[in-house]
């Protein structure tokens, strides 16, 4: 009964301390942490609003004049942000060398700016070496970033070479105080980044249980609503998940504890997504196979299949399913609490098939995703936390313990193979550095020809189009979207610069607000980032009396010129069609695929143990890849309506196949160490035709032939399901509920989204398939 008082009652509660009486500020900073992990927005827009704002109060007091205080202001963000570099030794000095880097350039920029021809061909070959600079790292990309933006800056506040002194002064001041808030005022570790992750993750990962909760309870006309937010949170959990994994060799001394913490957050996020999964199969078990289910734009189990919400077994669902919650987000100071240890030895019970409890195949199967899901998160709370009091262990939780221990002595760093970069014309920065500088040409052209005093403004949006960007596609998205919120800024400058008129301080507080704003929803939105830097510039424009609506509507006319010879000069000029950067990616992640399903196969028939979640890292890593370089196929504007629904669909596909991928990885990772999972060697020939037409896929990807021994064409294999390949002769299926009943499922899910795969990539149909056609 105490176990039943701890989750029902006024409120959820964490180890005798209610949700309500928890302090609201806790309460907010769970939310805030969920929303964005690390608080690295939050982290990046204070330190650049402070960096700022300390600026302009060092320089107030001396009288600068308001172009001075606009080009401190300038520098204190452009060495705030441009800073790249995770560890605090290697930002000093990054921005130590800054400052040399920005006075040269602004010297320049006021020498030559009479020597209008000069001025320009210093100013392409300053964007050559900016942008070629990425190659050498953090420290090249932040150099030349700070080179090109103080030139801009320069240019900006009109500095001539009589005033150069008084914005030194402004300048170092910018960088001075820059320093102070970085290295004093926000301070910001690796240590306490990767902390702030961590405890971001874990709250993401609550959130995702509770929608869990909410899907097994939702009514029929509520399915559809309470699936979106499942695969929301389920998205979010895997964006925390790869933020942790890149955070973790800065963050951490010990090697051994970031590889531990790194197969813990990836065994979680596992065991939840599948655990999501099983539930979704719970509430429609006849359509618990479909293919895809748990994707966005899947179909939703039939109306009429919600689980009785009175019966036994599906309150006792239901609770277990809260309990898993509080398991999630209780605070450390409960964690030997007798009622939360527990909960904790009831959920791992349900490893044991004998304490699962009687019902339907489907809801069984939810209980058994519990305890696993209890395991990882007992194992991720060992890693994070430390170890833990054992006095209120039962035999479940003991044998768990002995698991994770047995496999974190196994851990052991392996040698990743060195992958070749290109050389040459397709080496990325060379060409992305031709490529700005030809487009540069360009828009000085024709931004000369719009207006002699502000043609820049074309420069800086080619140079900012090809941030971030691999491909023509890309370059042509991000493009218009500079354009979209370049005009939409337009009309909120002139709003704000109506209202604030002459009041210069309270136009100050309206920039500082604004660039807040513009590094906080900078990762979410490019149309808002480039709305609120456009919004900005309409109040700079108004502190430095400039400002009139013509020239804000010429900043919307040298926007879009910027934009379109950026545009020109991906396409011509060294191209990366989008297709291309496509095909390229897609081949990477159907190799990573290949990798993490053969290893997981291999060691599940009892082969060597491997480094199995480093390998469904890379795949995820693949997968994001080409899930970004597609935008521009799926992207509203795009006119290929056909070509932009086979892009959704592949890529709904491979995230099919790689969902099964992790979870045949995660099982396989238990077998070395489990005394209750033990190796099966007929899995090896139920994984061949999942090898084989991964094999056939990649060629046609790559445009090889490949021909079998006989020489004929190899084409797709099908035929029956993958369990009858175990015992050609048996008719009687692995037991449910089975670590090979388990693995067979993947296993079979995997073979089917394989096979979807061949008719989007124009694979020939297996020759059982065709003559089912005919």
């Amino acid at each position: 009964m105490l176990y039943v008082r701890i989750l029902v009652g006024n409120g959820r509660k964490y180890g005798g301390v209610s949700e309500a009486a928890r302090p609201v500020r806790n309460r907010v900073l769970d939310r805030l942490s969920a929303s964005d992990p690390g608080l690295l927005r939050l982290m990046s827009g204070l330190r650049t609003v402070a960096s700022i704002g300390l600026t302009l109060a060092v320089l107030a007091p001396f009288g600068a004049s308001v172009p001075h205080l606009v080009g401190g202001a300038m520098t204190a963000m452009v060495s705030t942000f441009a800073i790249r570099e995770k560890e605090r030794r290697p930002q000093a000095v990054t921005l130590a060398l800054g400052l040399p880097v920005a006075l040269l350039a602004v010297t320049l920029a006021s020498l030559l700016q009479k020597y209008v021809v000069g001025g320009d061909l210093f100013f392409l070959l300053l964007i050559f070496a900016a942008v070629y600079s990425r190659r050498f790292g953090d420290r090249g990309t932040a150099l030349g970033l700070i080179g090109f933006q103080m030139y801009f800056v320069s240019l900006f506040v009109g500095a001539t070479p009589g005033a150069l002194p008084v914005l030194y002064a402004a300048l170092i001041t910018g960088f001075a105080c820059s320093a102070a808030v970085r290295f004093g005022v926000v301070r910001d570790t690796p240590e306490q980044v990767l902390r702030r992750l961590r405890d971001a993750f874990r709250a993401r990962l609550a959130q995702l249980l509770s929608a869990q909760t909410d899907l097994l309870d939702a009514a029929p006309d509520e399915l559809d609503s309470a699936l979106d937010d499942v695969r929301r949170h389920t998205a979010r959990l895997h964006e925390s998940a790869m933020l942790v994994q890149g955070r973790l060799e800065q963050g951490t001394d010990d090697s051994a504890a970031a590889t531990l913490v790194q197969r813990r957050v990836a065994e979680a996020e596992i065991a939840a997504e599948r655990l999501g999964f099983l539930v979704l199969s719970a509430r429609s078990a006849e359509r618990a196979d479909t293919l895809a289910l748990h994707l966005p734009n899947a179909p939703a189990p039939a109306p009429g299949d919600r689980l009785p919400a009175r019966d036994d077994i599906t309150r006792t669902l239901r609770r277990d399913l809260r309990a898993l919650q509080l398991l999630v987000d209780r605070p450390a100071a409960a964690a030997g609490h007798s009622s939360v240890a527990y909960v904790r030895n009831r959920l791992l019970g349900y490893r044991d098939e004998d304490n699962v409890p009687a019902g339907p195949p489907a809801v069984q199967d939810v209980f058994r995703g519990i305890g696993e899901a209890a395991k990882a998160v007992l194992g991720l709370r060992l890693a994070l936390d430390g170890p833990q009091d054992e006095s209120d262990d039962s035999a479940a939780t003991t044998r768990s313990r002995e698991e994770l221990d047995a496999e974190d002595a196994a851990i052991a760093g392996a040698e990743r193979e060195a992958e070749e970069e290109p050389r040459g014309w397709k080496r990325p920065t060379t060409r992305a550095a031709v490529q700005v500088s030809v487009g540069s040409a360009l828009a000085i052209v024709g931004g000369e020809f719009l207006s002699s005093q502000r043609w820049y403004w074309a420069v800086l949006t080619c140079w900012v189009v090809f941030l971030n960007t691999a491909s023509t596609g890309e370059i042509l998205v991000k493009g218009y979207r500079r354009v979209l919120g370049t005009v939409c800024g337009v009309v909120a400058g002139a709003g704000l610069a109506g209202l604030t008129g002459n009041h210069t301080w309270t136009a100050f507080a309206l920039v500082l607000l604004l660039i807040f704003a513009m590094f906080y929803t900078a990762p979410l939105s490019y149309v808002l980032l480039s709305f609120f830097v456009t919004a900005m510039l309409g109040m700079l424009y108004t502190l430095l009396h400039t400002y009139s609506l013509s020239v804000l509507v010429l900043r919307i006319e040298e926007t879009a010129l910027g934009a379109v010879c950026g545009i020109v000069a991906a396409a011509l000029v060294l191209p990366v069609r989008t297709d291309q950067r496509t095909d390229e990616l897609l081949a990477t992640t159907l190799m990573r695929l290949a990798d993490v399903s053969e290893a997981a196969v291999e060691q599940l028939s009892g082969g060597p143990a491997v480094d199995l979640l480093d390998q469904a890292r890379d795949l995820d890593k693949a997968l994001d890849d080409l899930r970004a370089s597609t935008k521009p196929l799926t992207h509203p504007i795009t006119p290929l309506r056909g070509r932009r629904q086979t892009a959704r669909y592949l890529v709904a596909l491979l995230e099919t196949c790689a969902y099964h991928a992790r979870s045949l990885a995660a099982t396989a990772e238990l077998v070395p160490y489990s005394r209750t999972i033990a190796a099966d060697p007929r899995l090896k020939l139920a994984g061949r035709r999942i090898s084989h037409n991964i094999e056939v896929l990649l060629a046609q990807v790559r445009e090889e032939r490949t021909e079998a021994a006989d020489g004929t064409r190899k084409e797709m294999e099908s035929g029956p399901s993958l369990a009858s390949l175990l015992d050609p002769g048996e008719t009687r299926s692995p037991r449910p509920g089975s670590v090979t009943h388990r693995v067979l499922r993947h296993l079979q899910r995997l073979d089917e989204g394989v096979m979807g795969l061949a008719r989007p990539l124009g694979v020939t149909a297996p020759a059982t398939e065709r003559a089912a056609r005919r």
